[in-house]
């Protein structure tokens, strides 16, 4: 098959279809149940559908089987289906399996419905190859030529295996029908040889019995030969009894006996009349009309009226079962239009952009009530029902298959989230017992706005992880609140005394007494500073910045005086040296190695600068202290220069 012909559907591809069994003869009434003797009895008609079709109706209406050999209602993940679709390499096993059967055992369905499974898979894989094919540039449908399939190749010749099986199976059957039809024939001709010698029948009607017994005991003949070769026999038989000069009294007991069975019969009939299920009174009607025709002949003033008493009962019998395919033909239209409206309700819902679980059970409610109304629907017709279900099961299987994606990757995401929480909860129950109560305070904030920005974990874990992590936050929180209620005391005494320190150090400002007494003094002061404890928080950086501001202020008026002392000196001791060039060398290249050192230091300081983050244990206090080292270098390199240009003027 090219691929640009029309992609055929699996009943379609007719050089792999398995030869299906002849279906059955299907006797009408009137051949089915024509009296030995009784040639007049009028024929009855059946309905065209067989025996064996009407079985399959039987087992299809009992529930004993499912809507379709291959369908299964898709369900939730923990619901079993009925039945399942199988891969191409499974289809192939399960025909191997079969192929090894004996052809008694072979189900022609079963062979039917893993082919047409089996080609829709292959169509698919050809229409996907020829829609890649086509896709290409500069491809063209008529020079698409599609691959070989190994596995195709494999599955025609196991069906050729199984068809062979199947049709040895049939030459069988009908070589013994055959057989059947000339042992009856060879029958029929001994009855009517028996029935041209009229002295000997009284002495021949024992071998008659037994010659009836042997044509009733012989199986089926060929179909067409069927209705002949009864009535050959019914024809011979009648000959026989109209030569037969028995007993008078040995005929009418078979006659009263044979009437006897045979209104048993019609009285079963009659109570047929009431039986709710029409296939089972079409089926036993014919287990009837089976007996009927093994019963032998009455008395000929009643043969027509129990006859038309059978054939009316079998009539109306008919009529019904008609009138059930009818009726169930319209039922089956009805459903395939409920079943066709059932998919394009499912197909037309849009999951394609749910996130969340409340919407994803949202539109899981949606497709089982479509599912559950699936299943209130009864058959449509067999090729419609199939193809509506695959098309239902397919837009099933494509919303189920997402929300396990979905569900899957919100697994991860809960275990990432449940790892995360469960990090913290260590790292707050390790904090609990701190007594760096501002310190460990910070952290556990910190935390706790961390813990909003994970997002949800399993409800099974949410509770017992949120409980844990709240109770190591409130434990460290009730013990801060316990140990903290005097420090607030404490720490408004502190800054009333570092307020008095620093009103000390603005009045040693003011004053400026001797050096050294003034260096003692603020050596007291800044001792005392260090020694007094925590102020409030809210005014920690305040009365801090207060103190380092006159504290600044007062060795920034000391290091003036102090360099301007050093010049005075450093020019003094230029004086002294005079005109000696190689000593004024010697001074500029010891004040040049001094000017780079210093350079270097600060050079590093303002490296160091970098590192430090405001927000860091003890950033502020750090960050002065460099900064006033940072600018004591720079005075120093300043009053350096100075001192070189100093001794460059003299040279």
């Amino acid at each position: 098959m090219e691929l640009n012909d029309p992609i055929l559907k699996p009943e379609e591809v007719k050089d792999t279809t398995v030869n299906q069994e002849p279906e059955p003869a299907v006797e009408t009434v009137a051949e089915a149940g024509a009296e030995v003797v009784e040639k007049t009895e009028p024929s009855v008609v059946m309905p065209e559908a067989s025996v064996e079709s009407a079985e399959a109706e039987v087992m299809a209406d009992s529930g004993q089987t499912v809507e379709s050999e291959a369908e299964a209602v898709p369900t939730e993940a923990g619901e079993r289906p009925r039945h399942r679709n199988l891969s191409k390499d499974e289809i192939l096993d399960e025909v191997r399996r079969i192929s090894v059967l004996d052809a008694a055992d072979i189900s022609a369905e079963e062979i039917s419905r893993l082919k047409q499974q089996f080609y829709t898979l292959r169509n698919e894989e050809l229409r996907a190859e020829r829609e890649k094919f086509l896709s290409e540039e500069g491809n063209k449908a008529e020079d698409f030529v599609a691959a070989s399939d190994p596995v195709e190749e494999t599955f025609k010749d196991l069906l050729g295996v199984i068809r062979d099986k199947k049709a040895a199976q049939r030459a069988a059957i009908e070589a013994e029908q055959q057989s059947n039809y000339e042992r009856k024939k060879a029958i029929i001709s001994k009855l009517v040889e028996m029935s041209a010698d009229a002295d000997n029948v009284n002495r021949v009607f024992p071998e008659v019995r037994d010659m009836q017994a042997q044509f009733k005991e012989i199986g089926e003949v060929p179909q067409q030969y069927s209705s002949e070769i009864w009535k050959s026999y019914q024809d011979a038989v009648e000959k026989f009894y109209d030569q037969l000069k028995i007993n008078k009294e040995l005929r009418d007991y078979d006659f009263k006996k044979n009437l006897a069975d045979k209104e048993a019969l019609v009285a079963e009939a009659e109570k047929l009349q009431s039986e709710e299920d029409v296939i089972v009174a079409f089926k036993k009607l014919q287990e009837f009309h089976d007996q009927w025709r093994a019963i032998g002949p009455v008395p000929k003033e009643v043969r027509e009226e129990i006859w038309g008493k059978f054939k009316d009962l079998s009539t109306s019998i008919n009529k019904r079962y008609q009138d059930f395919f009818v009726e169930r033909k319209a039922k089956e239209r009805e459903n395939e239009d409920a079943k066709t409206a059932i998919c394009e309700r499912v197909e037309a819902l849009d999951f394609s952009s749910l996130s969340t679980y409340a919407a994803w059970d949202s539109m899981t409610k949606e497709f089982m009530e479509a599912q559950a109304d699936w299943k209130k629907l009864g058959f449509a017709s067999r090729k419609a029902n199939a193809e509506l279900f695959a098309r239902f099961r397919a837009a099933c299987d494509k919303f189920f298959a997402a929300k396990a994606v979905f569900f899957k990757q919100m697994k991860d995401v809960l275990a990432t989230n449940l790892e995360r929480k469960i990090a913290l909860c260590e790292r707050a129950e390790a904090l609990k017992d701190s007594t760096d109560w501002r310190a460990t305070a910070d952290e556990l904030t910190r935390m706790q706005k961390e813990w909003k920005t994970i997002g949800a974990v399993a409800k099974k874990y949410s509770d017992q992880v949120w409980h844990r992590f709240l109770a190591a936050c409130d434990y460290f929180f009730e013990q801060k609140k316990k140990n903290t209620s005097g420090t607030r005391r404490n720490e408004r005494a502190n800054l009333e005394q570092k307020q008095e320190i620093i009103e000390k150090l603005k009045a040693l400002d003011a004053n400026t007494p001797e050096r050294e007494a003034a260096i003692k003094t603020l050596k007291d002061l800044q001792a005392e500073w260090q020694s007094v404890g925590h102020v409030p928080f809210a005014e920690k950086d305040a009365i801090y910045d207060a103190y380092r501001a006159v504290v600044n202020r007062i060795y920034s008026k000391w290091d003036n005086a102090r360099r301007d002392s050093r010049m005075e000196s450093f020019e003094s001791s230029l004086s002294e040296i005079g005109g000696d060039t190689n000593r004024l060398y010697r001074e500029r290249e010891r004040l040049l190695r001094i000017y780079e050192q210093r350079r270097s230091e600060l050079n590093t300081y303002e490296n160091n600068m970098g590192f430090l983050s405001a927000r860091s244990k003890n950033a502020d206090s750090m960050l002065r202290d460099m900064q006033r080292r940072m600018q004591r270098l720079k005075d120093d390199l300043a009053e350096l220069e100075t001192k070189i240009k100093t001794i460059d003027s003299k040279l």
